[in-house]
């Protein structure tokens, strides 16, 4: 299984973006997908997850409502957009996928993602 993520760039705050993770290697649906995002000197956070089996969507409180997570089934990849992008939302994101399902309870940790791509860097200027 392997995950790219692009779609990364330079905005100013106010503008959005949508970054895309292609996921191949797999063929099934019994997974989540998530993004993380980690900003200069600071730890890995989660952002937004995707039950694909069940169709579930989670945010951090942070980015609710102004990112949504979905998949796109023209492009085969699951896809983040991000409108009214803040300073703060500067970082590099990673798109990570599950082996199989995760439980409500696990969607938000990193430690139940086990493929990770390469991250894409999200600058956001004031």
């Amino acid at each position: 299984v392997q995950l790219q993520a692009s779609g990364g760039g330079l905005v100013q705050t106010g503008a959005s973006l949508r970054l895309d993770c292609a996921i191949s290697g797999r063929t099934d649906r019994n997974y989540a997908v998530g993004w993380f995002r980690q900003a200069p000197g600071k730890g890995r956070e989660f952002v937004a997850a995707f039950r694909l089996t069940v169709n579930d969507r989670y945010y951090s409180d942070s980015v609710k409502g102004r990112f949504t997570i979905a998949r796109d089934n023209a492009k085969n990849t699951v896809y983040l957009q991000m409108n009214s992008l803040k300073p703060e939302d500067t970082a590099i994101y990673y798109c990570a996928s599950s082996r199989q399902g995760v439980i409500t309870s696990q969607v938000r940790r990193g430690d139940s993602y086990v493929f990770w791509g390469q991250g894409t860097l999200v600058t956001v200027s004031s």
